[in-house]
């Protein structure tokens, strides 16, 4: 009789093989299935099938048999990628023996070296997956509560480098997990944008931290009050920079339109 760990991966492996065969069986069924697999490219259809073959194997495994379970799933899915990616490769031997950047990289750093900490990158999966369930439950009722901006998901969170000539098997999974998460990560930096400068405009003491946060919070150069400021200017520049329904973070592409442009012209005023 399989051990509770040999039967949790066995089945993980077996149900991760099989998914990813109907994904590349789904484009063959004519019109029906390229719709349905363009729809299993982009939110809300990728986060189904991210969290299946992500997360969902690291939740029933522990459920079905403990730790020996969150075991079972980790090797299941770890052999199920390999057995893909050599599949994958050995289906397309041409794209096989051409240039990658798996050869690449290995020559920079190491065939050893690099797979370890591409491997090492997986570990982050579960965070991206927690920062996708946050953007979906955290942030789409502030846009109703509070009139923060609607996205629309989908342009963010997608996939398409499967499209890209000749990436295959390891260079391929490897590009589509960084093709997911980067699309969440800026989502997710678009609505911390949001948030920070409608509660918090107000400038960090530290000049150093200041500038390393600019680039993802444009706004602390382009609206924020100074640290040395006080609360009469903090509500000065929230009654400002909010007029009306506008509740974008300041330098959202919404504000330059022929209404907004004033507002918009403001913001380098603010900075100085």
């Amino acid at each position: 009789m399989a051990t509770p760990f040999l039967l949790v991966a066995g089945v993980t492996l077996a149900a991760m093989l099989a998914g990813a065969a109907i994904l590349h069986l789904i484009p063959m069924l004519g019109a029906a299935g390229r719709r349905l697999g363009a729809a299993l490219c982009r939110a809300p259809g990728l986060d189904v099938s991210i969290t299946y073959f992500t997360v969902a194997p690291l939740i029933v495994g522990p459920i079905v048999a403990g730790w020996h379970g969150l075991a079972g799933a980790l090797v299941g899915q770890v052999t199920a990628v390999f057995i893909w990616q050599w599949t994958h490769e050995a289906l397309h031997p041409d794209a096989r023996r051409g240039p990658r950047i798996v050869k690449v990289m290995n020559a920079k750093v190491g065939r050893v070296r690099n797979h370890t900490a591409t491997w090492i990158t997986a570990l982050c999966t579960p965070v991206f997956w927690l920062v996708r369930v946050a953007e979906l439950v955290v942030y789409t009722p502030l846009p109703w509560l509070v009139g923060l901006p609607k996205y629309n998901h989908a342009e963010w969170v997608n996939v398409s480098r499967q499209k890209f000539e000749g990436l295959v098997g390891h260079d391929l999974i490897w590009c589509l997990y960084c093709d997911w998460m980067t699309g969440i990560w800026s989502l997710g930096s678009e609505m911390l944008r949001n948030v920070e400068s409608f509660w918090c405009p107000i400038r960090f003491r530290s000049d150093k931290k200041c500038a390393n946060c600019a680039t993802d919070f444009p706004d602390v150069e382009n609206g924020w009050v100074p640290a040395e400021g006080n609360m009469v200017d903090v509500t000065a520049t929230l009654e400002r920079m909010y007029p009306g329904n506008q509740r974008a973070w300041f330098g959202h592409p919404v504000r330059i339109t022929v209404k907004g442009q004033a507002i918009a012209e403001e913001v380098p005023v603010l900075a100085k």
